[in-house]
């Protein structure tokens, strides 16, 4: 009786064929090292760079007196450190107009700002999940408005309120910073894949409100990128540099970025007093809050920027 090589056995029943030469074959495999692109890490060392020299020189440059502010090197420390001093001064000088600025800016970032979020947010959940007559053209509306540059829009606006009265007021800031396409179609598009239909219809099923819905289930949904937005908003109407300058001439309603202007003025006009340690240390007290905003808010931010980027 012919017997069958042990090679060409056929192995036992319940039992998994022997694999253990290609197992071994398989663990010995080295895996692929990734290629590090000096380009690439040049390219983002010069990026680095550009961005933290600016901060880097405001912050050393806002520790000097006017005098070592314009004789020492712009990169290194003076002297005397006077840090403390230039803050003091800065909140003191010209009779604490700095602190008024600083009040303006908030009003202007909290009702503008804040406003431009919350329309956003419901203008683009309602056009995310319900359908309308219209609303193709209303998506053309705003991917137009989001190509339009801001600026171009200014003087256009500077001539609808000065008809109107409410230049050189408050308003004049608040009104057009709640308008905010671009706000509302990054909304728009987070609302679409972040809140689940079936979640909507089983909520209208069970007799809940469309508002109930939307501020007990759809908003802590929408979340990460209303804070995505507020962060947008805020950084562009506390930098707003443009509108304030054509729409006010009252400096009790500057915000901070024209009133640190005027000061950077003053050593160019007759008999103007120049306090270039004082606007650049109002500069670094300008950006605080900023950077406070970022961190504290980073990880919405960035799950904001990241929804919808796969795909399960």
């Amino acid at each position: 009786m012919a017997t069958t090589p042990l090679s060409h056995r056929a192995p036992r029943r319940g039992t998994a064929p022997s694999r253990g030469p290609l197992v071994v074959r398989r663990a010995g495999r080295r895996r692929p090292s990734r290629r590090r692109s000096v380009t690439l890490t040049a390219l983002t060392a010069l990026m680095l760079v550009y961005t933290l020299l600016p901060l880097v020189w405001l912050a050393i440059n806002a520790t000097k007196t006017q005098e070592a502010l314009l004789d020492s090197f712009g990169l290194w420390f003076g002297g005397d450190f006077a840090l403390f001093d230039n803050v003091a001064a800065t909140f003191t000088y010209n009779d604490g107009i700095f602190t008024r600025w600083l009040l303006n800016t908030l009003l202007y970032v909290v009702a503008g700002a804040g406003g431009a979020t919350l329309l956003a947010t419901l203008a683009g959940y309602g056009l995310a999940k319900f359908d309308f007559p219209g609303k193709k053209a209303v998506f053309a509306a705003v991917i137009g408005a989001v190509a339009v540059p801001g600026t171009a829009l200014a003087v256009p606006t500077f001539l609808m309120f000065a008809d109107m009265g409410l230049t050189d007021t408050p308003w004049a800031i608040i009104i057009p910073s709640l308008v905010s396409p671009f706000g509302l179609y990054l909304m728009w598009t987070f609302a679409g894949d972040a809140v689940p239909k079936e979640i909507l219809e089983s909520a209208r099923v069970d007799g809940s409100g469309e508002l109930r819905t939307f501020l007990r289930i759809s908003l802590p949904l929408l979340m990460p990128g209303l804070v995505t937005v507020l962060l947008f908003n805020v950084v562009a109407t506390w930098n707003n540099y443009f509108l304030p300058l054509i729409m006010l001439k009252d400096p009790g309603w500057y915000p901070l970025t024209v009133g640190l202007k005027e000061w950077n003025q003053q050593a160019l006009t007759a008999g103007g007093q120049a306090v270039f340690n004082l606007v650049i240390t109002g500069s670094l007290l300008t950006i605080v809050p900023l950077i406070a905003a970022f961190l504290l808010l980073q990880r919405y931010w960035q799950s904001g920027l990241a929804a919808g980027s796969v795909k399960e």
